[in-house]
């Protein structure tokens, strides 16, 4: 990651929930004609990996009341 991206994320930390809404928007709209290559099989397990991790990770945390 770069410095630059470092340093959006960051400020992106600092925004309001509406203006981090706002940027979202922005940034889908502007990002939506892209053209990215098809993720090939290894990017999808690692993903779907990656997501069940979390969700195992939140199974195992205890009950909030």
């Amino acid at each position: 990651m770069t410095i630059l991206v470092e340093e959006l994320l960051n400020t992106f930390e600092l925004l309001t929930d509406s203006e981090r809404l706002y940027l979202v928007l922005e940034i889908l709209k502007r990002t939506v004609d892209l053209e990215f290559p098809p993720l090939s099989d290894d990017d999808l397990i690692l993903n779907a990996e990656g997501i069940f991790l979390e969700l195992d990770e939140e199974e195992s945390e205890p009950v909030k009341l």
